[in-house]
């Protein structure tokens, strides 16, 4: 296993309620630089600081990263009286979509303030002091942005959907995601503050996150653990927003729709097969609901379940990533199908992202509706989306770009 990088070796994390519970001010809280959020509706966590830092790769990253953060909890003096979900010493995670060829990152922040069910506290790890900062409001104009192409133009991103279907329609496989990326320079540099708040002003439904320069707004909840409760939200299927009864049409059309459907069972059933062995009972309805957000609409499904045995949440993520909602049926076939086609390095988007506190609780969502953010001050975008049998690359196409418009808003404001 590769050694962690310590930024210090704290002997002790602290945790203290706070008299501040107000929901809007938590994102107010994040530093411009290097801060950390998982936010929904107001609730959640930020942090900022490294007590500790951990990079790692190759096959048994994540089993590598799980007993790294067993010691290192071991090795603290905890005093937490909350001894909530979140509460305590906490580890943000943020993994590479494929974690045994990519770098994961994980981040034990020396600051941790945290609010749930109006409940408020701030955890400390080593010396940093326990008072919360004054919130930075953020006036003025934003950054001057251009965009451009990343790894393949529409065309040539359109052409390799085509190259999918077909693959699909020989009998290779049933689904395969494909993403793109778009590039943005900004002048002056990108500000992530402004982003976060944005992004959780526009989706609040969705979980707001930042790990080590990746941020966004996911609405899908990869799998959360609250003691030997299991629960995931799956998301597959999407359709755009229209006005008024045009709205009202495209969702009944998308919940109605037999390609749509198709697409969102084989995620569901992805994420059941893969949970099944590590729970005593598990749950998903029958029929899916539609999750409506500012942009566009999504398929959706609550899977819920009671696990059975030891494994930790690093090890259930492990066995549940990637779904078939972001990497296709069957993995294998989709997982290589994408080195082909892509044409880029997806990094951590897509992969899980979210954290784990100290006692085996956490959440972890997929890296959607994000962007990485670069050195020269801007930022790279992604969206994707399935492609199974009758997906037609135009109709893909617009459904990647309303999905960058969910990042767009947030830098154009």
């Amino acid at each position: 296993m590769p050694a962690p990088a310590l930024t210090s070796r704290p002997a002790a994390a602290r945790t203290v309620t706070t008299v501040r519970t107000d929901a809007a001010e938590l994102l107010e809280l994040v530093p411009a630089r290097a801060g950390l959020s998982w936010v929904r509706r107001g609730e959640g966590l930020v942090g900022w600081g490294e007590a500790a830092r951990l990079e790692v790769s190759g096959p048994t990253a994540l089993a590598d990263a799980a007993a790294w953060w067993e010691g290192f909890t071991a090795g603290l003096d905890v005093d937490d009286d909350l001894a909530v979900p979140g509460s305590g010493p906490v580890l943000f995670g943020s993994i590479a979509f494929d974690p045994a060829a990519g770098t994961s990152v994980f981040v034990v922040p020396e600051v941790v303030v945290g609010l749930r069910d109006g409940v408020g506290w701030l955890t400390t790890v080593g010396t940093a002091p326990a008072e919360l900062p004054v919130p930075v409001p953020l006036d003025g104009p934003g950054p001057r942005l251009r965009y451009a192409d990343g790894a393949l133009d529409p065309a040539t991103w359109c052409a390799a959907v085509d190259a999918a279907v077909a693959r699909i329609d020989a009998g290779e496989l049933e689904k395969v995601v494909l993403a793109r990326d778009l590039l943005v320079s900004a002048e002056p540099a990108l500000d992530p503050r402004r982003l976060l708040r944005r992004l959780a002003a526009r989706f609040p439904d969705c979980w707001t996150f930042a790990v080590d320069g990746l941020l966004g707004a996911t609405p899908e909840l990869l799998l959360r653990r609250t003691g030997r409760q299991l629960s995931s939200r799956v998301l597959a299927g999407t359709a755009a927003r229209g006005a008024g009864a045009e709205d009202d049409r495209l969702a009944a059309a998308l919940l109605g729709s037999t390609k749509d459907r198709a697409e969102h069972a084989l995620a569901v059933d992805s994420l059941v097969r893969a949970l099944e062995p590590y729970c005593d009972r598990l749950t998903a309805p029958a029929e899916p609901a539609l999750l409506t957000l500012a942009n566009v609409r999504h398929l959706a499904t609550d899977v819920v379940g009671t696990q059975r045995g030891t494994a930790g949440l690093l090890e259930l993520v492990g066995a549940v990533h990637p779904t078939a909602a972001v990497c296709g049926t069957p993995t294998p076939d989709a997982a290589a199908l994408i080195r082909e086609l892509e044409g880029m390095d997806r990094g951590r988007y897509a992969g899980p992202v979210g954290w784990l506190d100290a006692r085996g609780d956490g959440e972890f969502g997929l890296a959607l509706r994000c962007a990485e953010l670069t050195p020269d001050g801007g930022a790279r975008l992604f969206a994707g989306c399935g492609i199974v049998a009758g997906s037609e690359p135009a109709a893909e196409l617009a459904e990647t770009q309303a999905k960058f418009a969910a990042f767009q808003n947030a830098l154009e404001g």
